[in-house]
Protein backbone atom coordinates (compact mmCIF):
# COMPACT_ATOMS: atom_id res chain seq x y z
CA UNK A 1 0.00 0.00 0.00
CA UNK A 2 1.10 3.48 -0.92
CA UNK A 3 2.03 6.02 1.81
CA UNK A 4 0.05 8.71 1.27
CA UNK A 5 1.50 12.52 0.89
CA UNK A 6 2.23 14.75 3.78
CA UNK A 7 3.14 17.75 2.40
CA UNK A 8 6.23 19.96 3.59
CA UNK A 9 6.44 23.76 3.77
CA UNK A 10 8.73 26.20 1.79
CA UNK A 11 11.99 26.62 3.35
CA UNK A 12 12.86 28.77 6.39
CA UNK A 13 15.54 29.73 8.56
CA UNK A 14 15.41 31.48 11.93
CA UNK A 15 12.15 31.51 13.22
CA UNK A 16 10.96 30.25 10.48
CA UNK A 17 12.43 26.86 11.29
CA UNK A 18 9.72 26.11 13.15
CA UNK A 19 7.86 25.56 10.32
CA UNK A 20 9.78 23.04 8.50
CA UNK A 21 9.87 21.27 11.68
CA UNK A 22 6.01 21.50 12.57
CA UNK A 23 3.99 22.53 9.62
CA UNK A 24 2.47 19.47 7.60
CA UNK A 25 -0.66 18.86 5.54
CA UNK A 26 -1.99 15.50 5.13
CA UNK A 27 -5.01 13.23 5.10
CA UNK A 28 -6.62 11.63 7.86
CA UNK A 29 -9.87 10.14 8.91
CA UNK A 30 -11.82 11.66 5.70
CA UNK A 31 -10.52 15.33 6.18
CA UNK A 32 -7.67 17.23 4.97
CA UNK A 33 -5.72 18.40 8.32
CA UNK A 34 -3.36 21.32 9.04
CA UNK A 35 -0.81 21.34 11.83
CA UNK A 36 0.67 24.45 11.94
CA UNK A 37 2.39 26.18 15.22
CA UNK A 38 0.90 24.09 17.93
CA UNK A 39 -2.66 24.22 16.11
CA UNK A 40 -4.75 21.83 13.95
CA UNK A 41 -7.28 22.71 11.35
CA UNK A 42 -9.79 19.84 10.02
CA UNK A 43 -11.04 20.45 7.07
CA UNK A 44 -13.88 17.77 6.06
CA UNK A 45 -13.79 15.90 2.64
CA UNK A 46 -17.61 14.94 0.74
CA UNK A 47 -20.96 15.40 2.07
CA UNK A 48 -20.67 19.08 3.94
CA UNK A 49 -17.32 19.23 2.72
CA UNK A 50 -14.71 19.44 0.07
CA UNK A 51 -15.95 17.38 -3.26
CA UNK A 52 -13.46 19.12 -5.62
CA UNK A 53 -10.42 21.02 -6.13
CA UNK A 54 -9.67 23.88 -8.80
CA UNK A 55 -5.48 23.81 -9.59
CA UNK A 56 -5.71 27.73 -10.92
CA UNK A 57 -2.11 27.63 -12.68
CA UNK A 58 -1.90 31.31 -13.36
CA UNK A 59 0.14 34.02 -11.43
CA UNK A 60 -0.78 37.31 -10.34
CA UNK A 61 -0.62 40.40 -13.27
CA UNK A 62 2.36 41.70 -11.39
CA UNK A 63 4.00 39.18 -10.57
CA UNK A 64 8.06 39.39 -11.08
CA UNK A 65 10.01 36.67 -12.87
CA UNK A 66 13.27 37.46 -12.00
CA UNK A 67 13.16 36.78 -8.29
CA UNK A 68 12.24 33.98 -5.91
CA UNK A 69 8.70 34.79 -5.65
CA UNK A 70 5.96 35.18 -3.37
CA UNK A 71 3.80 32.08 -2.81
CA UNK A 72 0.69 33.17 -4.42
CA UNK A 73 2.61 33.88 -7.44
CA UNK A 74 2.91 29.97 -7.75
CA UNK A 75 -0.68 29.44 -7.87
CA UNK A 76 -3.33 28.15 -5.67
CA UNK A 77 -5.60 24.98 -5.67
CA UNK A 78 -8.96 26.24 -4.70
CA UNK A 79 -11.07 23.49 -2.60
CA UNK A 80 -14.85 23.60 -3.29
CA UNK A 81 -18.02 22.19 -2.36
CA UNK A 82 -20.78 20.48 -4.13
CA UNK A 83 -22.53 23.74 -4.65
CA UNK A 84 -19.23 25.47 -6.19
CA UNK A 85 -18.47 27.53 -3.36
CA UNK A 86 -14.69 27.70 -1.86
CA UNK A 87 -14.30 25.76 1.09
CA UNK A 88 -10.39 26.25 1.84
CA UNK A 89 -7.73 27.01 -0.29
CA UNK A 90 -4.18 25.63 -0.84
CA UNK A 91 -1.32 28.72 -1.85
CA UNK A 92 1.51 25.61 -3.68
CA UNK A 93 4.57 28.04 -2.88
CA UNK A 94 3.84 27.68 0.65
CA UNK A 95 4.20 23.68 0.19
CA UNK A 96 6.89 23.60 -2.46
CA UNK A 97 10.22 22.89 -0.67
CA UNK A 98 12.49 24.80 -3.15
CA UNK A 99 10.55 27.72 -3.28
CA UNK A 100 12.55 30.71 -1.85
CA UNK A 101 15.53 29.48 -3.93
CA UNK A 102 13.55 29.38 -7.59
CA UNK A 103 12.28 32.21 -9.73
CA UNK A 104 9.01 32.54 -9.72
CA UNK A 105 7.04 29.99 -11.92
CA UNK A 106 10.35 28.29 -12.32
CA UNK A 107 7.79 24.62 -12.02
CA UNK A 108 4.28 25.07 -13.19
CA UNK A 109 1.12 22.82 -13.73
CA UNK A 110 1.18 19.04 -13.49
CA UNK A 111 4.87 19.25 -12.48
CA UNK A 112 3.84 21.96 -9.91
CA UNK A 113 1.52 19.71 -8.20
CA UNK A 114 3.31 16.60 -7.83
CA UNK A 115 6.47 18.44 -6.76
CA UNK A 116 4.25 19.69 -3.95
CA UNK A 117 2.72 16.27 -3.34
CA UNK A 118 -0.64 18.10 -3.62
CA UNK A 119 -2.18 16.22 -6.40
CA UNK A 120 -1.44 12.84 -4.71
CA UNK A 121 -3.03 14.46 -1.43
CA UNK A 122 -5.83 15.01 -3.39
CA UNK A 123 -6.10 11.44 -4.80
CA UNK A 124 -5.40 10.21 -1.33
CA UNK A 125 -8.47 11.86 -0.26
CA UNK A 126 -10.80 10.95 -3.38
CA UNK A 127 -11.28 14.85 -4.49
CA UNK A 128 -11.04 15.29 -7.84
CA UNK A 129 -9.23 17.58 -9.46
CA UNK A 130 -9.43 20.29 -12.69
CA UNK A 131 -7.06 22.44 -13.73
CA UNK A 132 -7.78 26.12 -15.00
CA UNK A 133 -5.15 27.82 -16.88
CA UNK A 134 -6.98 31.80 -16.56
CA UNK A 135 -8.28 33.18 -13.02
CA UNK A 136 -11.56 33.72 -15.32
CA UNK A 137 -12.52 30.31 -15.89
CA UNK A 138 -15.87 29.65 -14.68
CA UNK A 139 -14.45 26.51 -12.98
CA UNK A 140 -12.26 28.54 -10.43
CA UNK A 141 -14.88 30.61 -8.96
CA UNK A 142 -14.28 33.80 -7.72
CA UNK A 143 -11.43 32.99 -5.48
CA UNK A 144 -12.96 34.33 -2.32
CA UNK A 145 -14.13 32.28 0.98
CA UNK A 146 -12.37 29.53 2.83
CA UNK A 147 -9.71 29.22 4.88
CA UNK A 148 -5.97 29.41 4.17
CA UNK A 149 -4.58 25.71 4.45
CA UNK A 150 -0.97 27.30 4.78
CA UNK A 151 1.90 26.35 7.41
CA UNK A 152 1.32 30.26 8.86
CA UNK A 153 3.93 32.99 9.31
CA UNK A 154 7.61 32.20 9.67
CA UNK A 155 7.43 34.82 12.68
CA UNK A 156 5.90 33.87 16.14
CA UNK A 157 2.20 36.19 16.85
CA UNK A 158 3.95 37.19 20.14
CA UNK A 159 6.05 38.75 18.00
CA UNK A 160 3.68 40.89 15.87
CA UNK A 161 1.66 41.75 18.56
CA UNK A 162 4.54 43.25 20.37
CA UNK A 163 5.53 45.73 17.07
CA UNK A 164 1.78 46.36 16.03
CA UNK A 165 1.41 47.62 20.02
CA UNK A 166 4.33 49.15 20.21
CA UNK A 167 4.65 50.75 16.20
CA UNK A 168 0.80 51.80 17.02
CA UNK A 169 1.23 54.04 20.10
CA UNK A 170 4.88 55.07 18.71
CA UNK A 171 3.48 56.66 15.49
CA UNK A 172 0.42 58.19 17.61
CA UNK A 173 2.65 59.91 19.74
CA UNK A 174 5.05 60.69 17.18
CA UNK A 175 2.01 62.59 15.52
CA UNK A 176 1.69 64.40 18.81
CA UNK A 177 5.15 65.75 19.25
CA UNK A 178 5.36 67.04 15.77
CA UNK A 179 2.27 68.95 15.65
CA UNK A 180 2.69 70.46 19.02
CA UNK A 181 4.75 73.80 19.75
CA UNK A 182 4.70 72.05 23.78
CA UNK A 183 5.41 68.56 24.25
CA UNK A 184 4.54 66.81 28.04
CA UNK A 185 7.72 65.26 29.12
CA UNK A 186 5.61 61.70 29.70
CA UNK A 187 4.59 61.66 26.12
CA UNK A 188 8.28 62.04 25.43
CA UNK A 189 8.59 59.31 27.69
CA UNK A 190 6.14 57.04 26.06
CA UNK A 191 7.95 57.54 22.36
CA UNK A 192 10.93 56.80 23.61
CA UNK A 193 9.83 53.07 25.19
CA UNK A 194 7.78 52.27 22.49
CA UNK A 195 10.80 52.81 20.00
CA UNK A 196 12.64 50.53 22.32
CA UNK A 197 10.74 47.90 22.15
CA UNK A 198 11.53 47.65 18.36
CA UNK A 199 14.86 46.31 18.91
CA UNK A 200 14.17 44.64 22.00
CA UNK A 201 11.70 42.65 20.57
CA UNK A 202 14.32 41.16 18.15
CA UNK A 203 16.75 40.62 20.29
CA UNK A 204 14.31 38.22 22.63
CA UNK A 205 13.26 36.66 19.38
CA UNK A 206 16.61 35.91 18.20
CA UNK A 207 16.94 34.28 21.88
CA UNK A 208 13.23 32.60 21.22
CA UNK A 209 14.60 30.64 17.94
CA UNK A 210 17.86 30.11 19.45
CA UNK A 211 16.27 28.32 22.29
CA UNK A 212 13.14 26.56 20.38
CA UNK A 213 16.04 25.31 18.04
CA UNK A 214 17.87 23.62 21.24
CA UNK A 215 14.86 21.81 22.53
CA UNK A 216 14.26 20.22 19.14
CA UNK A 217 15.21 16.60 18.94
CA UNK A 218 15.92 15.55 15.31
CA UNK A 219 16.79 11.76 14.78
CA UNK A 220 19.93 11.66 12.61
CA UNK A 221 20.58 8.96 10.55
CA UNK A 222 23.34 10.16 8.06
CA UNK A 223 25.16 13.41 7.85
CA UNK A 224 27.19 14.05 5.25
CA UNK A 225 28.91 17.81 4.52
CA UNK A 226 30.88 19.18 1.95
CA UNK A 227 34.30 17.92 0.91
CA UNK A 228 35.57 20.68 -1.53
CA UNK A 229 38.36 20.20 -3.76
CA UNK A 230 41.19 22.39 -3.53
CA UNK A 231 40.74 25.64 -4.96
CA UNK A 232 36.90 25.57 -5.39
CA UNK A 233 36.97 28.70 -3.15
CA UNK A 234 34.85 27.09 -0.43
CA UNK A 235 34.31 29.00 2.60
CA UNK A 236 34.69 28.65 6.41
CA UNK A 237 31.12 29.04 6.81
CA UNK A 238 30.37 27.29 3.77
CA UNK A 239 32.20 24.28 5.34
CA UNK A 240 30.68 24.61 8.73
CA UNK A 241 27.07 25.35 7.77
CA UNK A 242 25.72 23.52 4.66
CA UNK A 243 25.21 19.63 5.22
CA UNK A 244 22.81 17.13 3.93
CA UNK A 245 20.49 15.58 7.01
CA UNK A 246 19.07 12.17 6.70
CA UNK A 247 16.35 11.55 8.52
CA UNK A 248 13.71 9.15 9.84
CA UNK A 249 11.15 10.31 7.26
CA UNK A 250 12.72 13.06 5.30
CA UNK A 251 15.77 14.13 3.59
CA UNK A 252 16.97 17.84 4.58
CA UNK A 253 19.46 20.14 2.62
CA UNK A 254 20.98 22.77 4.87
CA UNK A 255 22.70 26.10 3.25
CA UNK A 256 24.82 28.39 4.91
CA UNK A 257 22.69 30.74 5.47
CA UNK A 258 20.70 28.51 7.87
CA UNK A 259 17.98 27.63 5.81
CA UNK A 260 16.92 24.18 5.29
CA UNK A 261 14.83 22.07 2.58
CA UNK A 262 12.68 19.36 3.73
CA UNK A 263 12.21 16.28 0.93
CA UNK A 264 9.95 13.61 2.36
CA UNK A 265 11.77 10.22 2.14
CA UNK A 266 8.25 8.61 1.52
CA UNK A 267 4.76 9.47 -0.62
CA UNK A 268 3.90 9.75 -4.36
CA UNK A 269 6.12 12.81 -3.90
CA UNK A 270 9.13 11.55 -2.24
CA UNK A 271 13.02 11.58 -3.49
CA UNK A 272 13.57 8.48 -4.70
CA UNK A 273 16.87 8.88 -7.29
CA UNK A 274 20.17 9.78 -6.80
CA UNK A 275 21.92 10.44 -10.20
CA UNK A 276 25.74 10.97 -10.92
CA UNK A 277 26.48 12.84 -13.71
CA UNK A 278 29.38 13.22 -15.94
CA UNK A 279 31.13 14.79 -19.12
CA UNK A 280 31.88 13.56 -22.17
CA UNK A 281 35.16 12.74 -20.71
CA UNK A 282 33.80 10.41 -17.65
CA UNK A 283 34.73 13.15 -15.53
CA UNK A 284 31.74 13.77 -12.70
CA UNK A 285 30.42 17.32 -12.94
CA UNK A 286 27.80 16.70 -9.78
CA UNK A 287 24.62 14.68 -8.87
CA UNK A 288 21.28 15.20 -8.90
CA UNK A 289 18.54 14.34 -6.19
CA UNK A 290 15.43 13.23 -8.20
CA UNK A 291 11.95 13.11 -7.20
CA UNK A 292 7.83 12.26 -9.13
CA UNK A 293 8.69 12.24 -12.78
CA UNK A 294 12.41 12.65 -12.69
CA UNK A 295 11.99 16.07 -11.88
CA UNK A 296 15.44 17.24 -10.33
CA UNK A 297 14.61 18.70 -7.05
CA UNK A 298 18.82 19.70 -6.13
CA UNK A 299 21.73 19.55 -7.50
CA UNK A 300 25.36 18.81 -6.03
CA UNK A 301 28.03 20.60 -7.86
CA UNK A 302 31.13 17.90 -7.85
CA UNK A 303 33.91 20.39 -7.01
CA UNK A 304 32.19 21.69 -4.23
CA UNK A 305 30.51 18.27 -2.67
CA UNK A 306 32.69 15.43 -3.31
CA UNK A 307 35.90 17.10 -4.93
CA UNK A 308 38.30 16.88 -2.10
CA UNK A 309 40.23 13.64 -0.76
CA UNK A 310 36.91 12.64 1.40
CA UNK A 311 34.98 13.20 -1.36
CA UNK A 312 34.05 9.59 -2.16
CA UNK A 313 33.25 8.90 1.52
CA UNK A 314 30.53 11.57 1.44
CA UNK A 315 29.20 9.85 -1.90
CA UNK A 316 29.31 6.85 -0.74
CA UNK A 317 27.75 7.51 2.26
CA UNK A 318 24.74 9.46 0.01
CA UNK A 319 24.19 6.56 -2.37
CA UNK A 320 23.57 4.32 0.88
CA UNK A 321 20.50 6.56 2.33
CA UNK A 322 17.64 3.63 2.41
CA UNK A 323 15.01 4.15 -0.63
CA UNK A 324 17.65 6.50 -3.50
CA UNK A 325 18.09 4.46 -6.30
CA UNK A 326 21.93 5.46 -7.36
CA UNK A 327 22.24 5.57 -11.49
CA UNK A 328 24.60 7.14 -13.88
CA UNK A 329 24.01 9.32 -16.97
CA UNK A 330 26.45 11.20 -19.09
CA UNK A 331 26.15 14.52 -21.28
CA UNK A 332 26.37 14.89 -24.50
CA UNK A 333 27.99 16.67 -27.01
CA UNK A 334 28.38 20.46 -25.29
CA UNK A 335 25.51 20.36 -23.08
CA UNK A 336 25.66 22.52 -19.85
CA UNK A 337 24.87 21.12 -16.29
CA UNK A 338 22.84 21.83 -14.83
CA UNK A 339 19.92 22.68 -17.09
CA UNK A 340 17.50 25.50 -15.94
CA UNK A 341 17.09 27.03 -12.57
CA UNK A 342 17.57 24.45 -9.58
CA UNK A 343 18.02 24.53 -5.84
CA UNK A 344 21.67 23.75 -5.08
CA UNK A 345 23.53 25.89 -7.57
CA UNK A 346 23.56 28.85 -5.50
CA UNK A 347 24.87 27.12 -1.68
CA UNK A 348 28.30 29.08 -1.85
CA UNK A 349 27.79 32.80 -2.59
CA UNK A 350 30.60 34.58 -5.12
CA UNK A 351 31.09 37.39 -2.42
CA UNK A 352 31.51 37.62 1.16
CA UNK A 353 29.25 40.10 1.27
CA UNK A 354 26.54 37.90 -0.51
CA UNK A 355 26.93 35.65 2.50
CA UNK A 356 27.07 37.43 5.15
CA UNK A 357 23.22 39.10 3.18
CA UNK A 358 22.47 35.38 3.15
CA UNK A 359 23.26 34.74 6.76
CA UNK A 360 21.77 37.47 8.34
CA UNK A 361 19.00 36.82 10.65
CA UNK A 362 15.66 36.76 8.81
CA UNK A 363 13.92 40.15 8.78
CA UNK A 364 9.95 40.81 7.97
CA UNK A 365 8.84 41.57 4.64
CA UNK A 366 9.53 44.90 5.69
CA UNK A 367 13.27 44.35 5.02
CA UNK A 368 15.51 47.25 5.45
CA UNK A 369 13.13 49.60 5.77
CA UNK A 370 11.97 48.29 9.21
CA UNK A 371 15.05 48.68 10.34
CA UNK A 372 15.57 52.03 9.41
CA UNK A 373 12.26 52.87 10.60
CA UNK A 374 13.72 51.69 14.07
CA UNK A 375 17.19 53.26 14.02
CA UNK A 376 15.10 56.65 13.45
CA UNK A 377 12.37 56.46 16.24
CA UNK A 378 15.28 55.62 18.77
CA UNK A 379 17.14 58.77 17.25
CA UNK A 380 14.06 60.80 17.79
CA UNK A 381 14.12 59.57 21.14
CA UNK A 382 17.56 60.90 21.47
CA UNK A 383 16.85 64.63 20.09
CA UNK A 384 13.03 64.59 21.51
CA UNK A 385 14.98 63.72 25.07
CA UNK A 386 17.26 66.97 24.50
CA UNK A 387 14.23 69.08 23.60
CA UNK A 388 12.75 68.70 26.86
CA UNK A 389 15.80 68.47 29.32
CA UNK A 390 15.17 71.96 30.78
CA UNK A 391 11.32 71.29 31.67
CA UNK A 392 11.18 67.88 32.03
CA UNK A 393 14.83 66.39 33.18
CA UNK A 394 13.75 62.79 34.58
CA UNK A 395 11.88 61.86 31.23
CA UNK A 396 14.45 63.48 29.11
CA UNK A 397 17.13 61.69 30.77
CA UNK A 398 15.28 58.58 30.38
CA UNK A 399 14.19 58.80 26.58
CA UNK A 400 17.86 59.83 25.67
CA UNK A 401 19.00 56.68 27.27
CA UNK A 402 16.59 54.44 25.56
CA UNK A 403 16.97 56.15 22.16
CA UNK A 404 20.69 55.42 22.82
CA UNK A 405 20.17 52.25 23.87
CA UNK A 406 17.99 51.02 21.17
CA UNK A 407 20.84 52.37 18.41
CA UNK A 408 23.45 49.91 20.55
CA UNK A 409 20.78 47.20 20.12
CA UNK A 410 20.99 47.38 17.22
CA UNK A 411 24.02 48.16 15.99
CA UNK A 412 26.42 46.00 18.14
CA UNK A 413 24.53 42.77 16.39
CA UNK A 414 25.53 43.90 12.92
CA UNK A 415 28.68 44.96 13.50
CA UNK A 416 29.49 41.94 15.14
CA UNK A 417 28.43 39.74 11.95
CA UNK A 418 30.04 41.74 9.52
CA UNK A 419 33.47 41.35 11.56
CA UNK A 420 32.95 37.90 12.28
CA UNK A 421 32.04 37.07 8.61
CA UNK A 422 35.34 39.43 7.13
CA UNK A 423 37.97 38.32 9.97
CA UNK A 424 37.01 34.68 9.65
CA UNK A 425 33.95 33.09 8.38
CA UNK A 426 33.51 34.29 5.07
CA UNK A 427 37.64 33.69 3.85
CA UNK A 428 38.42 30.42 1.93
CA UNK A 429 39.57 27.54 4.29
CA UNK A 430 42.13 27.27 2.56
CA UNK A 431 43.67 30.86 3.44
CA UNK A 432 42.65 30.40 7.14
CA UNK A 433 44.19 26.99 7.22
CA UNK A 434 47.57 29.06 5.67
CA UNK A 435 47.42 31.49 8.07
CA UNK A 436 46.92 29.30 11.03
CA UNK A 437 50.07 27.41 9.60
CA UNK A 438 52.40 30.63 9.40
CA UNK A 439 51.21 31.80 13.37
CA UNK A 440 52.39 28.28 14.00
Amino acid sequence: MTEAPVLRPAAGRGPGLERCHGSRLSVEDGALVLRARGRTRRVPVGDGGVARAVFVDAAPADAGRDEPGRPDAWGEVRLQDRDGTQVARIPLGDWLPEAPALPERAVQGEQLLERTGVAGLLKAAGVPLHVARDRNDPRAGSGKGGVSLGPGPAFPLWYWCVRGVAGTLWFSAFTVVVFSDTVPGRLVLLLALTALCGPVARLVLRAWTRLRAGRRRVTVLERVTPDPAPGSGATVRFLRDTEVRVQNRDLVLRDLGGQEYWFPRGGAHAVTRLVKVLDGTGRPVGAELRGPGEQVRAVFPWDLWFGGADGADGWSRLCGVPGLAVSERRLGGKRTWPKGPVLGTGLLPRTGRDARRMARFPGTAAGVSSTAVMAFGNLFSVIQGVRVADTAPGPAAVAVAAGALGLVLQAVPYAVHELRGRLVLDRTAAERTTNEEARR
